[in-house]
């Protein structure tokens, strides 16, 4: 990998710093960008070699800046990715692309007019369980998938600007998609608004595909504890993926048997092992390979636009019924 310092990044806040983090230690970030003068201080303090500014106008100018990573509120996105490409800038983003699909269609448009990358933040498939998980589904161990559901469930941090389909869904709906390889033909979502009457803290997405396959999300962020798990059913096995756990991966040997004796073959669990990396930094890297070899990323902007079409039309059914 080519140690060039040519990304600059713009948000050192929530999840800013872990990207700073780890930029920093595959050393090719140039610049890091935020409006908090207290905040760059205190990241300066703890990863100097770094130049640091307030000014995003200077990033989109500097020349030997190649890439921008973008780790700011969702309402930002839109317009700091737009600037960025009309820079001639590769784009990193954390997730959602952006609020509305019409905003979202016109950046990767604008992005393939430029010729330039952009990649969504979809962590999850870079988290090298989840990788493992598509390995045993694509090598049939766990039969015809049934049925997938996921629980992304917390306590404390809460949005004011969007709703937890958002700010938690997003990632299970990009890893559904991707352990599936096909789009949902239905979507619908129901949930409670119970701080903020403007925005929603608790939902339950269901996707359905084709073949009778569904899927659901349980998001929530008034949560009395913290959990994250993906549960994947197939006619010949059955897989969780638990990213609390230290383990984070279980194979299930229960075959899908319907008779009136006996519903379900059982077995005992085992623990899958997998390569254990940051999935982060995996990110990273991948966005860095990217760049040097000009290569589409596994998570590039039209990922990124069909996720956000099931984020659009599960949030209609929030509020118009199913969509």
């Amino acid at each position: 990998m080519t140690q060039n310092k040519s990304i600059g990044l713009v948000g050192l806040g929530y999840w800013g710093k872990n990207i700073l983090r780890n930029l920093y230690d595959l050393n090719v970030l140039q610049t890091a960008c935020d409006s908090n003068l207290t905040r760059i201080a205190e990241r300066k303090e703890a990863f100097p070699n770094v130049h640091y500014t307030s000014s995003f106008d200077e990033m989109l100018e500097d020349k030997a800046i190649q890439a921008i990573a973008i780790a700011t509120p969702a309402e930002s996105h839109y317009q700091l990715i737009k600037d960025s490409l009309l820079a001639h800038k590769d784009v990193y983003v954390e997730k959602p692309l952006a609020l509305t699909v019409l905003e979202g269609e016109e950046l990767v448009q604008l992005a393939n007019v430029n010729n330039r990358i952009l990649m969504i933040g979809h962590i999850l498939q870079y988290h090298p369980a989840v990788l493992k998980l598509k390995e045993m589904i694509s090598e049939g161990r766990l039969g015809k998938i049934q049925y997938i559901y996921s629980n992304r469930l917390n306590n404390g941090k809460s949005w004011t600007e969007e709703n937890i389909l958002w700010g938690f869904a997003s990632h299970d709906i990009s890893v559904i998609l991707m352990l599936l390889e096909e789009n949902p033909i239905h979507v619908s979502s129901f949930g409670d608004a119970n701080i903020d009457k403007k925005v929603y803290n608790t939902t339950l997405t269901t996707l359905e595909f084709r073949n009778n396959v569904k899927a659901h999300i349980f998001a929530s962020w008034i949560h009395p504890y913290k959990e994250q798990k993906l549960v994947v059913i197939g006619s010949e096995g059955m897989v969780v993926f638990d990213d609390v756990s230290e383990e984070k991966l279980f194979y299930y040997p229960h075959k899908m048997g319907w008779t009136p004796q006996m519903p379900n073959a059982k077995g005992e669990y085992q623990i899958i092992s997998f390569n254990k990396k940051e999935p982060l930094n995996e990110e990273m890297k991948h966005f860095i390979s990217s760049l040097e070899g000009r290569i589409t990323p596994r998570t590039d902007g039209k990922e990124g636009l069909e996720v956000l079409r099931i984020l659009e039309r599960a949030e209609r059914s929030l509020f118009n019924g199913r969509s």
